[in-house]
């Protein structure tokens, strides 16, 4: 479980510091860093699974400088919780403002206070499970730990690897899923536009699982949805279908995922995310998920979501406004983020109390939440 970050000089965010539980709700207005977090540890996944230099559009570029501090250096950290073990990684990008170029200065990971690994200056350090040790020199535009050579998929540094290679950071846009898919991808990308390739990929790896993905969806989608499966359309093509049966026995009939409804495919994406993951160790942080779902289909989700965390879904964290959203989950697990004289964020817990008689949604309407 993901239980610390810490961010400074991006964005809105300075001298930050978040603690998340196995189930969060990040609330506030706009303005005040939600997406912000949400895009720290995107970027943080996209480096260390290494896939991504540190002044891609999409991790740390030099636009993400807080616009009004003059230092060149971001720091950021994380302290994630292992098989009751916790991790500590650390990363320092340093920019230079006129040609807008960067580099890792720093890049640590310990356990315990123990480390495991360090990357200064351009040299790294290996400290290894068994005792032994290795220096060499890396690329300083990139993550040293994600160049390290994993001969033992069990090793501490491993496992930290792959935990952040697995979170699963998404702001849906359905009106961008594709429902070709010409090859597997294990990872969603930001706006889940390439659940088709996901969906294979899972199917392909864990195929029990589909099965109750499909009876939890005949309950939650309406209009007869009767299943989906991937139909093949050419050699190494595959099309996500979805099939329906009219009322009364009538006619079956079937579309392709992109032919559905942006509200059908959010809701098809959003319990994949809970039922396909099952057992496959994905930490979910979600942006709005709420935007395309009705008010009646919002709650059964949230419930699923609920049961699932700690369980099938290792962790949970959501950015919304949405009243239901709020009232469900706002008084047990809500962080409330609010900017402070200056433009700084703090983190404040919401000060809800049930004799105001208001629902938490309507109190944080009226600004009382704190």
């Amino acid at each position: 479980m993901l239980q610390r970050l810490f961010v400074d000089n991006y964005k809105c965010l300075v001298e930050f510091d978040l603690r998340f539980d196995h189930m969060s709700l990040l609330l506030g207005p706009n303005g005040t860093g939600k997406s912000a977090v949400l895009g720290v540890i995107w970027a943080l996944r996209q480096l260390v699974r290494g896939v991504a230099k540190v002044t891609d559009d999409a991790v740390f570029p030099t636009s993400t400088i807080t616009r009004w501090q003059k230092r060149p250096d971001q720091k950021f950290e994380v302290q994630v919780s292992l098989e009751g073990e916790r991790y500590d990684y650390r990363l320092v990008v340093q920019h230079e403002l006129r040609t807008e170029r960067a580099r890792v200065i720093e890049e640590t990971l310990s356990v315990a206070d123990d480390p495991l690994f360090t990357f200064t200056m351009g040299e790294v350090h290996l400290y290894r499970d068994d005792g032994t040790q290795a220096s060499y020199t890396a690329d300083w535009s990139e993550s040293a730990l994600a160049r390290v050579v994993q001969r033992d998929t069990k090793s501490r540094l491993s496992r930290f690897v792959e935990f952040l290679s697995r979170i699963v950071v998404c702001a849906l846009h359905p009106p961008a899923f594709r429902a070709e898919s010409k090859a597997e991808d294990a990872s969603l990308v930001r706006d889940a536009a390439n659940y088709a390739d996901w969906h294979r990929h899972v199917v392909q790896e864990n195929p029990e699982l589909i099965q109750p993905f499909m009876e939890r969806l005949r309950t939650r989608l309406e209009h007869g949805f009767s299943s989906i499966r991937l139909e093949r359309v050419g050699k190494e093509t595959r099309d996500l279908v979805a099939a329906f049966q009219t009322p009364s026995d009538g006619p079956r009939y079937e579309l392709r995922f992109d032919e559905l409804s942006d509200g059908q495919r959010a809701l098809i994406v959003l319990y994949g995310l809970i039922d396909l993951a099952r057992g496959q160790n994905h930490a979910l942080f979600l942006d709005e998920p709420d935007n395309y779902l009705a008010l009646r289909e919002m709650q059964p989700w949230l419930g699923t979501l609920e049961d699932a965390v700690g369980d099938a879904v290792p962790q949970a964290v959501i950015c919304s406004h949405h009243p239901e959203i709020i009232d469900y989950l706002g008084g047990g697990c809500g962080i409330f983020l609010a900017r402070k004289q200056g433009g700084l964020v703090v983190v404040e817990k919401p000060d809800f109390r049930e004799e105001q008689g208001l629902r938490l949604s309507e109190v944080i309407a009226r600004g009382w939440e704190t």
